[in-house]
């Protein structure tokens, strides 16, 4: 009887061990932490990336440590350009343009989210790095100058090794005029070509990318925006090949003329060659905001978001299998604050994040196809001036 008691006993404790340990895994799910935002603060003298848990219900709350020091130097303001915080390829590291110290830094991911420096930042090799492309292991900045001399503004590339450290590639710096003012690199989804947007003079650069990592220019690039039949509009930002068709790129069009209106934005798409020579794929398409600057695509590549900062919106565009786009909708006055700039879906496609250079925040928008329903919005750390954003 007494060794059926101590039976008792044991299934009793037994029980309530399990109940403690299901009670704190309930509690560590019950904040509903499905991932992370992370956004480069631009911060001077010295730069930083806020993170943010990523819940369940749509909110963000910050992350214990954060803003995280990158190393280098931001500018204090906010960078005109698309792509300044980029995940490795891998998925272990966060890497991050410093514009005002001229230098790369990378940073690892920790299992809780948080970051780590991950070695000393890099020199850019250039002057006012706003942009990073990332395929496998390699690696393009965008140098937006202008600096003191010739050479300063350019394309320059590196490989990113396993341990977080990036190497630059000899010869692989594709000069720009210093009056270029590139706005974004980016690669393809197989890695063969590389594009890149100048926004001061209209010009878009086409590239096919060798084994060896480095660029060679495609037959008549770089394309004059405004000597394509129809011109593609003024001021070329931001953009994005179809994460479905590598052949298909898709640029912003900030302007419907030289240094004049912003409005009505325009979205043009591209066939691009195997060569890299850009096709128009029809007449920019227009939209009812003004300033179309940045670019996000849908996973199933069916839906384009363009975010309008002189408007403050950000429009939805169908895709159809051709790249033809075809504009739906805008949201509503008030459903984005100002300033906005780049933009990121999470990885399940299921919301869309932006980044407010104006209200120093971060918006979040759940998606349903080409419709956008505002999430929760979070304020960044004190003294930001946040561009970049990645989204896990």
């Amino acid at each position: 009887m007494r060794l059926s008691r101590f039976a008792v006993l044991l299934v009793l404790a037994a029980a309530a061990a399990v109940f403690v340990v299901g009670g704190a895994a309930a509690s560590s799910g019950a904040s509903g932490v499905v991932g992370h935002v992370y956004v480069n603060d631009n911060t001077a003298p010295v730069n930083s990336v806020a993170g943010f848990d990523r819940h369940a219900d749509g909110s963000l709350t910050a992350m214990p440590g954060s803003p995280f020091a990158v190393g280098g130097s931001g500018t204090g303001q906010p960078d005109a350009s698309q792509g300044s915080l980029q995940l490795s390829a891998d998925g272990r590291y966060l890497l991050a343009v410093d514009a005002g110290s001229n230098q790369i830094s990378v940073l690892r991911l920790k299992p809780d989210g948080s970051l780590q420096l991950a070695a000393s930042p890099v020199a850019s090799g250039g002057v006012d790095p706003v942009s990073i492309g990332v395929h496998g292991n390699l690696v393009y900045v965008a140098n937006a100058g202008p600096g003191s001399s010739a050479g300063d503004t350019n394309y320059t590339g590196f490989r990113l090794n396993a341990g977080g450290q990036l190497r630059p590639i000899p010869d692989s710096t594709y000069v720009l005029p210093n009056d270029s003012k590139p706005g974004q690199v980016l690669f393809n989804g197989d890695g063969t070509r590389a594009a890149g947007t100048r926004i001061a003079t209209s010009l878009i650069d086409s590239f096919t990318v060798g084994a060896d990592g480095r660029l060679t220019p495609a037959p008549g690039s770089p394309y004059d925006a405004q000597a394509f039949t129809p011109a593609q509009g003024w001021g070329q930002l931001g953009s994005e090949f179809s994460p479905t068709d590598p052949n298909q790129l898709f640029v912003s069009d900030a302007h419907v003329a030289g240094g004049g209106a912003a409005f009505p934005g325009l979205v043009s798409s591209f066939g691009v060659g195997a060569d890299g020579t850009l096709t128009p794929l029809g007449a920019p398409v227009a939209n009812d905001g003004g300033a179309a600057c940045w670019v996000e695509i849908s996973h199933d590549g069916r839906f384009l978001f363009d975010v309008n900062t002189a408007s403050a919106s950000i429009s939805s565009y169908s895709i159809d299998a051709g790249g033809g786009l075809a504009f739906l909708q805008s949201t509503g006055p008030g459903q984005l604050g100002a300033g906005a700039e780049d933009a990121r879906l999470s990885p399940d496609g299921s919301s869309l994040w932006v980044v407010e250079s104006g209200t120093n925040a971060v918006a979040g928008f759940a998606v349903d196809g080409g419709t956008l329903t505002p999430l929760a919005e979070a304020a960044g750390p004190a003294g930001a001036a946040p561009s970049g954003i990645v989204v896990d």
